[in-house]
């Protein structure tokens, strides 16, 4: 084996290749990295907007092409831009050659349209890397165990690239985009927006599913599950870019505020508050394949619930379809929904530290007076809906709170822990299912209480109002759940040290009386919390850990959801015996 200096995955989106001298341009980038002695794999996507044209012409045939015939088609785009890539590094004097996903051997389920890699071979690729080629690899496919060409849906070739990395074990996966990075929120949203030298896989996983739309979640996946470090750098001009790595030292408290428009709220009223009822709603919907976000379940009153979540808006129809049918079954008042919300996010690992985040958030949102209809929470994120005409005024609001105007990021790559380079064979074995959801750990928290407002007021401010009071008693707040509005009235609910319980109820008595609302308290509570990768995108995990649970006879009384944590509240006797059944269910040791 020829010695080199390091082993590269570079890839280039559709718009860094959209035109000859495009390619060109980022075939030079390629180059110059190959001649000072690395190892050069590039991902490149199809040119500009050639999918969407396929998919046209596709249109122009049949009003419903086979998923199978429409993957075949879209194939052919990326077949163009290496082969066009590999002639321009040829015409430079270096050894290049174009591969499909076949031909690379990235082997994937049988899903078209939107397959998930399942293993990917690395001898050909390999070998000529060690002959000293340039390897350009097809982005966004694969083939099926029958041999049938896959795409891999949105994200495709972001995803290709960082697997890549990962079963090559190379030292970076450098993204070039149109960007010169990712930004504290979508600059096209607001203009204040700022880079960021650093960002951790967390907060990028947290980013990545909330709408920014610089990188898809799946690849940040990938590169959490195995260690990837990715650097984010513009196609067009020079410039450091943006670091995502894991064990990253934050200053910051917040490090960006995410939009997710494409947003749709659902809410089944007055579920018969039981072992169960999450279960059969969830797992319906999972074997539909509609993906869930936001999962909201109030800690309910008078032996029933409200269970709200969110979908795209895409999926709205099969969802009101699959959850009229099970409201029915499980007896529940109705279902309402509404396609004009959006959800706008603060995410930051710095947030795990600081005290009164949230609240800060519920501030900057009254004071520009818009309502707040739920409320979601986990360690390093707090997510809100809000009606979607104020969702560009809701980020410019959290943005500037958090002092993310005009921002200057001093962070930088050597904040980092040095990257430990994985056993070849062991991350080789690892990939078998590589995109399979991966559980981290379930971990049991017997220490807090839980304390709920009901009927209170559904005006802007209100939960402003609420934890401003709840940070004045100094008391430190750990969950935190809005569920939607009912009849012009609210509740919320959220957990403290079981310690300071009186302190909590004591003050959450005066805010009651204020405004008229009630409330409710649990003296001690079981919190168990999911961790891992893949657990949005996965459409079954909420099916995965409610079923056990419902199995059991345990009852849910309180979820709120992110992307890489799922909170359950029970009953603190059932606390030991969910931990236990949860585990076994995640094969957790």
């Amino acid at each position: 084996m020829k010695p080199f200096m390091a082993r590269v995955v570079q890839k280039f989106g559709g718009t860094s290749v959209a035109d000859p001298e495009k390619i060109v341009r980022a075939a030079k980038k390629a180059a110059l990295r190959h001649a000072a002695g690395d190892q050069v794999v590039v991902v490149v996507s199809a040119m500009g907007k050639q999918t969407d044209l396929l998919v046209r012409l596709a249109g122009q045939i049949t009003d419903s092409p086979s998923a199978r015939e429409l993957d075949m088609l879209l194939s052919t785009g990326e077949q163009v831009s290496v082969s066009l890539f590999a002639m321009a590094l040829q015409s430079m004097g270096h050894k290049a050659v174009s591969l499909t996903g076949g031909q690379i051997g990235i082997r994937t389920d049988s899903s078209h349209t939107r397959a998930r890699i399942q293993s990917i071979s690395t001898d050909h690729v390999r070998g000529l890397l060690e002959g000293g080629a340039i390897v350009i690899a097809a982005g966004f496919q694969g083939f099926d165990p029958d041999g049938n060409i896959t795409t891999l849906g949105r994200g495709g070739s972001d995803t290709t690239a960082v697997a890549l990395a990962a079963v090559l074990n190379a030292d970076r996966c450098e993204i070039y985009t149109d960007v010169d990075g990712i930004y504290t929120t979508d600059p096209r949203v607001h203009c204040g927006a700022a880079r960021l030298a650093t960002v951790s896989h967390d907060e990028m996983l947290e980013l990545a599913s909330l709408g920014a739309g610089v990188m898809h979640s799946r690849s940040i996946e990938f590169a959490k599950k195995f260690g990837v470090p990715i650097i984010v750098r513009s196609s067009f001009e020079d410039g450091p870019g943006t670091e995502i790595s894991s064990g990253l030292t934050s200053r910051r408290t917040v490090s960006g505020v995410a939009l997710a428009k494409d947003e749709a709220r659902v809410t089944v009223e007055d579920v018969p508050d039981q072992p169960g009822a999450s279960h059969q709603l969830f797992a319906e919907l999972a074997s539909n394949g509609i993906s869930v976000d936001m999962i909201i379940q109030n800690a309910g009153t008078g032996g029933t619930a409200d269970i709200s979540f969110t979908v795209t808006n895409q999926d709205v129809p099969a969802a009101l379809e699959i959850t009229n049918s099970v409201a029915g079954r499980l007896r529940a008042a109705g279902v309402t929904h509404d396609p004009d919300v959006a959800k706008v996010s603060i995410v930051g690992s710095g947030m795990v530290d600081a005290e009164g985040v949230a609240a800060t958030m519920f501030d900057a949102l009254s004071a520009a007076k818009i309502n707040v209809h739920m409320i979601t929470t986990s360690e390093i994120k707090v997510s809100v809906l809000v009606d979607r005409k104020n969702a560009q005024k809701s980020v410019e609001a959290a943005h500037k709170a958090f002092g993310l105007d005009g921002f200057v990021d001093e962070s930088f790559p050597g904040d980092a822990a040095p990257v430990q380079k994985s056993d070849p064979l062991e991350v080789v074995r690892r990939l078998e299912g590589m995109e399979d959801l991966a559980i981290e750990d379930c971990q049991l928290d017997m220490s807090q209480a839980l304390v709920t407002f009901m009927n209170l007021p559904d005006t802007p401010g209100v939960a402003a109002a609420v934890f401003e009071e709840v940070g004045r008693a100094g008391l430190n707040v750990d969950m935190i759940v809005q569920s939607f509005p009912r009849n012009g009235r609210a509740e919320i609910s959220f957990t403290v040290p079981a310690s300071d319980r009186q302190r909590a109820l004591a003050a959450a008595k005066n805010i009651a009386q204020t405004r008229g609302a009630e409330t409710t308290d649990v003296p001690e509570v079981a919190k168990l919390s999911i961790t891992g990768v893949g657990i949005r995108s996965h459409a079954g995990v909420a099916d995965k850990l409610f079923a056990p649970l419902a199995d059991a006879g345990i009852n849910i009384d309180l979820i709120s959801t992110s992307e890489v944590r799922v909170n359950v509240l029970v009953a603190a006797e059932h606390g030991e015996r969910s931990l236990s059944i949860l585990r076994t269910a995640f094969e957790l040791k």
